[in-house]
């Protein structure tokens, strides 16, 4: 009866369809592991974090949920979801938080903003390539865009990508950076141009394979279980390791 009422809770929160992803643990153990869908969008998708594009009642809605090594069920204190789309020139992630304290202090783009308050993740991988991309967007509407060759570049200081190709808007329910009142949560919608997926020959459509991970940082004075921020994804991972790629799921594109 807990998740029942979990799962409807993130339903609750708008901005997605009724379709859920299927149990997390299974999803993680399943012999071909997690599919996320993203929905074709008929217009362009106007990103500026109110979630009211015609898509995104369409789309599949995701729950993300807590790394299995830390929660069993892995239910979160702030229930999250993700949505994703796309068209013919970007791919759209849509996010829907709940959030009791936001924070937010990263007033830049191209910052470590999971160092700075809450943040929202998209990672983004060709299936038979070694590279892959982690873009963020913040409750200030903030980006950030690391392109990484191969994992085992990382923690290299160049992988920070300081143009801005993305486009990123948040909606915050509440007050920024203020922990002594109580906050309703944020969403975010982000924009990736498929001319920067596309750039080192990886084509982007429903014939060739890609995998999709999306992840949250979630900064809250109100945070019982553990020290530290929330760390949450879709799809769920064993251990809170983003650059899992083994764990991430198979982007499926439908129109």
């Amino acid at each position: 009866m807990k998740k029942v009422m979990w799962l409807l809770a993130a339903v609750a929160m708008g901005g997605c369809a009724h379709k859920q992803a299927a149990d997390p643990i299974q999803q993680m153990i399943g012999d071909s592991g997690p599919v996320m869908e993203a929905k074709h969008a008929d217009t362009p998708v106007k990103v500026d974090g109110k979630l009211d594009d015609a898509v995104w009642q369409q789309a599949t809605c995701y729950a993300l949920y807590q790394p299995a090594n830390i929660a069993l069920d892995g239910h979160c204190e702030d229930v999250g979801a993700v949505s994703f789309a796309w068209d013919d020139k970007y791919f759209y992630m849509a996010v829907n938080f709940k959030d009791k304290d936001l924070q937010a202090h990263g007033d830049k783009d191209g910052m470590h903003h999971y160092q700075y308050g809450d943040v929202a993740e998209l990672f983004l991988k060709p299936e038979k390539s070694t590279w892959y991309w982690e873009l963020y967007v913040t409750p200030m509407g903030k980006q950030t865009r690391f392109f990484i060759p191969g994992r085992g570049l990382l923690g290299m200081q160049d992988l920070l990508v300081p143009d801005n190709v993305l486009t990123t808007a948040a909606q915050v329910q509440g007050t920024l950076n203020n922990w002594k009142d109580t906050d309703t949560g944020w969403s975010g919608e982000m924009a990736v141009p498929l001319s920067e997926l596309t750039k080192l020959g990886d084509h982007f459509d429903p014939q060739t394979p890609w995998r999709i991970f999306a992840a949250r940082y979630n900064y809250s004075r109100y945070r019982q279980l553990k020290t530290g921020p929330e760390l949450s994804s879709a799809p769920m991972l064993p251990e809170g390791t983003w650059h899992m790629l083994e764990g991430y799921a198979r982007l499926k594109l439908v129109r």
